[in-house]
């Protein structure tokens, strides 16, 4: 259960102040009523593996994993919901958009940024997950779900669990393919950007022609 110090943190305190005055230790304790020591330092990194993989905590059991999941979860919709219409000037931007969901990913996954013809964000939706080093993308879906979402054009994004940011030969090659086919189709890739520790633009090292 919560430790003393902190049932009587909230027994004093109540909602009066608000959830602010807690610490990101004593949040997952109050979720959970496991004692705040258990959720180590209060540090990005480790919130979000907290958030991911909430069952190395000790005494977080399969429900209370569950209930951490659905919070974080629902955080990230929020946030995306939130930047509805955010606008892409560069890499930089796709990174901010992208990062809260996919930067801690433990697999590879490959999704597809849609943008209106003012290059705001109409939708972001995840086409494929795969392995640690490789994960299959098809132009077929790719190109269908920007068709669905109505966009005028598209920038690609997929995450390197490992934190690294080289292009792989399977990277660059998938980006080439891909950047045919929306050329054919009329809907330009943009871009195609790394998520890991950092970003790495491929229009930027030059994989992708500029317009």
């Amino acid at each position: 259960m919560c430790d003393m110090k902190l049932r009587e943190k909230i027994s004093e305190y109540g909602d009066r102040l608000g959830m602010e005055i807690y610490t990101t230790q004593e949040l997952f304790s109050i979720l959970t009523g496991v004692d705040a020591d258990n959720f180590g330092k209060n540090d990005e990194m480790q919130v979000s593996n907290i958030m991911l993989n909430p069952e190395v905590i000790s005494g977080i059991g399969k429900k209370k994993a569950m209930q951490i999941k659905a919070v974080y979860e629902l955080s990230v919709r929020m946030a995306e919901h939130d930047k509805r219409n955010f606008g892409i000037h560069g890499p930089k931007d796709v990174e901010i958009f992208a990062s809260p969901r996919m930067k801690y990913l433990q697999v590879e996954h490959f999704a597809v940024m849609h943008l209106n013809t003012k290059n705001q964000v109409i939708g972001f939706e995840t086409i494929s997950e795969g392995g640690l080093s490789s994960t299959v993308v098809h132009p077929r879906e790719v190109f269908l779900s920007a068709i669905k979402h109505h966009s005028a054009s598209i920038i690609l994004v997929h995450n390197h669990p490992s934190g690294g940011l080289l292009p792989s030969k399977e990277d660059i090659a998938i980006t080439g393919r891909l950047v045919k086919s929306g050329g054919i189709l009329d809907i330009p890739v943009l871009d195609h950007v790394i998520i890991g520790n950092g970003y790495c633009s491929m229009k930027e090292k030059g994989y992708i022609p500029h317009r």
